[in-house]
């Protein structure tokens, strides 16, 4: 980066604002932030101006509707680096979930007035419309991950793209197994660490919010949890949830893993 400040654009698409808190999460960081970078536009703290040029965009949310992808082909256009953050934007989110659902069918019995509705025929992570730098996983992602994002782009160095699993995170904190311990069905050993083993730290299962991890065997998992008495719905159910679009989850939920019932 020069070193004038840098300008930096937070933006957002389909998704219920959550990832934008980690910045509002900062507390006196954000302070901090704000002598080293301008803040040009971010709607959900008051600065408006999408259509400006600038450094850094950090982009929330999926793409739901034509104009998405208007919008988001524009933000490239005018941003030096893009990052996304959470699951809606790097794969999918909770509303790629109607991916695998009859479009006609969801929008008669959810609005009154159908006709007026412009979709697009599937949700779909940023990454699949313009060539994105950088994507934090998390739903919502936190504000240690904005933060380091953040000073590594404005070092000019390469941000850590985090590859360990959920499993090597609670072996880091001596959180006892919640499968092995508890017979919990955790998805832990195909999800990407990042949350700092939130879920087992407080005796509950992962639920794999920060999408799947490098080499993920959701074949093995997903036998795992046949012998914890799931069902196949109950299995698909925990791969396709948070990133109804990440292809590795979204593959073992369709597919099915383990036996039939």
């Amino acid at each position: 980066m020069s070193a004038t400040k840098a300008k930096v654009a937070v933006h957002k698409f389909s998704s219920c604002d959550g990832c934008q808190l980690a910045f509002l999460n900062m507390g006196e960081d954000l302070l901090a932030l704000f002598d080293q970078v301008d803040i040009i536009h971010f709607a959900e703290a008051g600065p408006l101006n999408r259509e400006a040029s600038v450094d850094i965009s950090f982009v929330e949310g999926s793409l739901s509707t034509p104009e998405d992808i208007h919008r988001i082909k524009k933000i490239r256009e005018k941003s030096r680096y893009v990052t996304t953050i959470g699951a809606c934007a790097t794969a999918g989110g909770l509303q790629a979930l109607r991916n695998v659902a009859q479009q006609d069918d969801w929008i008669q019995s959810v609005y009154a007035t159908p006709q007026y509705i412009s979709s697009l025929d599937q949700v779909m992570p940023i990454h699949e419309q313009i060539a994105v730098d950088f994507e934090l996983r998390g739903c919502p992602v936190n504000t240690r991950q904005i933060t380091a994002v953040l000073r590594s782009l404005l070092n000019g160095v390469t941000p850590v793209n985090e590859q360990d699993k959920v499993c090597m995170e609670c072996k880091r904190q001596h959180e006892v197994c919640a499968m092995v311990a508890r017979g919990l069905p955790c998805m832990g050993p195909v999800t990407r660490a990042g949350c700092g083993a939130l879920c087992p730290g407080v005796g509950r299962d992962c639920y794999g919010c920060y999408g799947s991890a490098e080499n993920a065997n959701t074949a093995s998992l997903g036998g795992r949890f046949h012998l914890l008495r799931l069902n196949q719905n109950q299995v698909r159910h925990r791969f396709v949830s948070f990133n109804g679009a990440d292809p590795v989850f979204a593959s073992a939920g369709s597919m099915g893993t383990g036996k039939n019932d």
